[in-house]
């Protein structure tokens, strides 16, 4: 079974990526992964802060942006306290990890957005999300510090020991697509729509972009369907060459 990644958003805290790797230990949870750490990487404050969960910092991954640190994942999860204005499925930490235990034992790869101590996740890193992760805390105090939330998220994915998964997707032969495979499409589609002058005015380019990124990343998709929909792409595309002509 392959255990979920947890992927710190530009933490900014040495301290803060150790004590997350320590509480990742605790429950088993070894695939760490770092996006654009504002100190830079290495860190010796990080390491002393792991104390005996110091080799998950060794064998971290190091990505310069969410999009990298994503590209294998099959579905991710982005944590966060603050309401969104993008849909999505919400879900308390119990049934993320339900999710991903269930997903995991398919052989799928599973990663949880985690983001800086600051303000947390941007709407860009949440828009390549599959769904929300939210732990029902105080709202009139709702903020938990990097490594609480990993300690929590990391406990319920141990807590998940029931042999039979309460949901699987039956995928009919195929797999997910990765989100780089996702990424890609939704590359192709944008080139069509920008050549068919879809993106205006350009002061709502972004924002409609943005929306659609949002999209693909909620549908969750297959391979076969992303080939499905490059197939209807080209053919389109060939019969207005051939209607121009």
């Amino acid at each position: 079974m392959i255990e979920p990644a947890f992927i710190l958003v530009r933490p900014q805290m040495g301290e803060n990526i150790g004590a997350a790797a320590r509480a990742m230990l605790n429950f088993g949870l070894t695939r760490m992964r770092i996006v654009a750490p504002r100190d830079g990487w290495p860190n010796p404050k990080a390491v002393a802060m792991a104390s005996g969960a110091g080799r998950l910092l060794d064998h971290a991954g190091l990505f310069d942006d969410v999009a990298g640190a994503v590209a294998d994942c099959d579905y991710v999860f982005a944590t966060t306290a603050r309401p969104r204005e993008l849909v999505k499925p919400v879900v308390t930490p119990e049934r993320a990890m339900e999710m991903a235990r269930a997903m995991a034992a398919e052989g799928k790869r599973v990663g949880v957005l985690f983001g800086p101590e600051r303000a947390g996740l941007e709407n860009d890193d949440v828009a390549l999300a599959n769904a929300i992760v939210t732990v029902p805390v105080n709202p009139d105090f709702p903020s938990l510090n990097l490594a609480q939330c990993a300690l929590l998220v990391g406990y319920e994915w141990r807590r998940q020991t029931a042999e039979v998964a309460p949901e699987v997707m039956a995928l009919a032969r195929t797999e997910f697509a990765a989100r780089a495979e996702v990424e890609k499409l939704a590359d192709h589609f944008e080139e069509r729509l920008e050549a068919a002058g879809f993106f205006f005015p350009e002061t709502k380019a972004a924002n409609m972009r943005l929306n659609l990124r949002n999209m693909w990343a909620r549908l969750n998709l297959t391979r076969a369907e992303v080939q499905t929909f490059h197939g209807m792409l080209r053919q389109i595309a060939y019969k207005l060459r051939q209607q121009g002509e």
